[in-house]
């Protein structure tokens, strides 16, 4: 779409047919060339016609009748295709259903004549001041494609190289594309088939026209560059500008000021807040917007700066009656989005504009005819205080004698053409009888909405009584699971109270010197249980409750230990082991040698507290005092055995020397 405001720097071709048709053999026709002050009046033939779009290249070419240049909608994309690059064919009249050229330009003010010549003329004139919809077959995506420039043919060695050499050139000529594309910025996807020393050819799809590729079409030496605009599915219009609607506006100004736009059906369009720009930035960005039919404040009277505005587009004025209120302008635009309060009051004010009007518009809608521009008629109706019946009068008063002057040559219709009439006039009749059935369909529907609101309503109760019972009931589970849960950790908490009171008796023997200690407990000593006799048992208990010297250890399991388990327990110099079962001989052997009292458990009364124990001291005496006499009778045996071995030794000796 073009963003052009001005066609004084263009070349505009005005084209209407002169004479025959152009599904016949000669036609010829009416060019108007206009360069926005000159104007040059020729007669050509549609061979003369298309040689002077491709010699002298206009911008547009322009006409009121895209099918007087071509006789079907095949013929119309292979004209389109041949134009030039960036020259574009412009039907002034509209897109699908023009309008009638007198009547497009009596709006814009273009002068208007029955004559062939004046029909390009004005044709001319309105696509130089932006007024069309360019007719376009092909998207703004290009293939540019580079490929081989000559056959490799077939052959032997020769022919190899030959065909290593072509096919090297079209990749260096692809990759020239590639930097090409890249260094003008445009986007592109590139499909290459490799073959034997390079590319078969290179294919690619970019974003743009071709004349904004930086390529040039053609055969250069070994390759071909073809440049290719991407075909549309059908014919499509797209207007030379963008259109600017009628609207209403809202102005909040100060050190901030604010605008507002709206269109007549009440739907905010954009929003703005400056404080750097003055009355005439702020102008151009609401024309850039649409064309205000009505500009409103917030308070009264009117002030001057929104005044000045209003005068520059002579629009209607809009002032409550009182300064509107904070929270009835918080209210209104509780759906809006806007950034500060300079915003919110600016939009507030065109929507109270547009509250106030609403019958109004809603009104002139209905009463519009249909392809007439209601913006226009609620501008003339609101600003000039005309009735919509003389606005309506008034436009439409030049049309009904021009209506028959946009047909050049009367033709009787095709076959395919009065089947197409009849058509239409049927789809007509049933479009009136659709619409009689949705009216019916309509009433029904909103019976049934009625009813589905009842039984909704209805549906919602029953749910609101069932989650009712629901979570009763679950509150009733919930509750009996907590006085489960309750009376569980009451015994829990009755069994770790005996517990820590056991617990408490162990630490004072433990610990204290035992003066605090009642008389009946003096008897006893603690006990500290190991689970078996090996390194990750005795780092457990250590872990657990401490293993210290002087302290009564308990062997649960004995065996088994080797000699660096029973090393570790030494290191830790118990006051004596209590065992079940069979030590290894050589971890009896160093607690012996460590003189480690070691004694059966079944020979001390122990109590056990969960990990801990407690036992007698009597006991645990009784248990050292066997030990040592035990260890006394060892040691005499020793150095008996010890005294005849070398008085064996001394017998031998003395043999030998006899």
């Amino acid at each position: 779409m073009s963003t052009r405001t001005s066609a004084l720097d263009t070349v505009v071709f005005g084209v209407d047919i002169q004479s025959g048709d152009v599904r016949g053999d000669a036609p010829s026709y009416a060019l108007v060339v206009f360069d926005g002050e000159e104007l040059d009046r020729d007669v050509v033939t549609y061979r003369k016609l298309r040689r002077r779009i491709d010699d002298e290249r206009p911008d547009i070419v322009a006409t009121d009748n895209m099918y007087e240049l071509a006789e079907n909608k095949d013929a119309l994309v292979h004209f389109l295709g041949d134009l030039p690059d960036g020259t574009r064919l412009v039907q002034v009249t509209g897109a699908e259903q023009p309008e009638p050229l007198s009547r497009v330009a009596s709006r814009h003010g273009v002068p208007y004549g029955k004559d062939p010549m004046q029909e390009a003329e004005a044709a001319a004139r309105l696509a130089a001041a932006n007024v069309g919809q360019e007719v376009s077959a092909f998207t703004d995506t290009t293939e540019v494609k580079v490929s081989r420039g000559r056959s490799t043919g077939s052959g032997g060695w020769s022919q190899d190289r030959y065909t290593r050499r072509i096919h090297g050139a079209v990749r260096t000529r692809a990759r020239e594309v590639k930097s090409a594309l890249e260094e003008a910025g445009l986007a592109y996807e590139m499909d290459a088939t490799e073959k034997y020393g390079g590319y078969a050819n290179a294919v690619f799809e970019v974003e743009g026209r071709p004349e904004e590729i930086p390529v040039s079409r053609g055969r250069n030496g070994d390759t071909r560059v073809e440049i290719e605009r991407v075909r549309r599915d059908g014919i499509e219009f797209q207007p030379l500008v963008k259109r600017r609607d009628h609207v209403l506006v809202g102005i909040d100004p100060g050190t901030t000021t604010a605008v507002g736009v709206v269109d007549l059906d009440g739907n905010v369009l954009d929003v703005l807040s400056t404080r750097t720009a003055d009355t005439a930035d702020v102008i151009e960005w609401i024309v850039e917007r649409g064309r205000p039919i009505l500009v409103a404040a917030d308070v009264t009277p009117i002030p001057e700066t929104v005044e000045k505005i209003r005068r520059s587009f002579d629009a209607a004025a809009w002032v409550p009656d009182s300064d509107l209120p904070v929270d009835e302008k918080q209210h209104r635009t509780r759906e809006i989005g806007y950034d500060n309060d300079h915003e919110r009051d600016a939009v507030a004010a065109t929507l109270f504009a547009y509250d106030d009007h609403r019958d109004q518009f809603e009104r002139i809608a209905r009463k519009v005819p249909p392809r007439m521009d209601r913006g226009e008629i609620t501008a003339r109706v609101l600003t000039g205080e005309e009735s919509v019946e003389a606005v309506v009068d008034d436009l439409s008063e030049s049309d009904d004698d021009d209506e028959e002057s946009t047909e050049h040559v009367p033709r009787e219709l095709t076959d395919e053409e009065k089947r197409i009439r009849d058509l239409e006039r049927q789809v007509e009749r049933l479009q009136d009888h659709v619409d009689d059935l949705e009216a019916t369909v309509e009433e029904k529907n909103e019976r049934i909405a009625e009813l589905e609101d009842d039984l909704d309503a209805a549906r919602s109760r029953e749910r609101q009584e069932v989650r009712k019972d629901r979570e009763v009931t679950r509150l009733q589970r919930e509750t009996e699971r907590l006085e489960r849960e309750l009376d569980e950790e009451r015994e829990r908490n009755e069994s770790l109270e005996g517990k820590l009171e056991r617990l408490k008796e162990l630490w004072k023997l433990d610990h204290s010197n035992f003066s605090d200690v009642a008389a009946e407990k003096k008897d006893l000593v603690p006990v500290k249980p190991v689970e078996k006799f090996t390194k990750d048992a005795l780092a457990a208990a250590n872990d657990a409750y401490g293993l210290a010297e002087d302290d009564v250890v308990y062997l649960r399991d004995a065996s088994g230990a080797g000699r660096s388990t029973a090393e570790q327990l030494v290191d830790v110099s118990p006051r004596v082991v209590l065992k079940n079962g069979g030590l290894s001989d050589v971890a009896d052997e160093l607690l012996f040698e460590a003189g480690i009292p070691v004694g059966p458990a079944d020979d001390v009364a122990m109590q056990e507290v969960d990990e801990l124990a407690v036992a007698r001291e009597s006991d645990v005496e009784n248990v050292i005092e066997d030990w040592e006499e035990r260890a006394e009778e060892r040691r005499k045996d020793r150095k008996a055995e010890q005294l005849d071995r070398l008085i064996s030794e001394h017998r031998a000796d003395r043999g030998e020397s006899d």
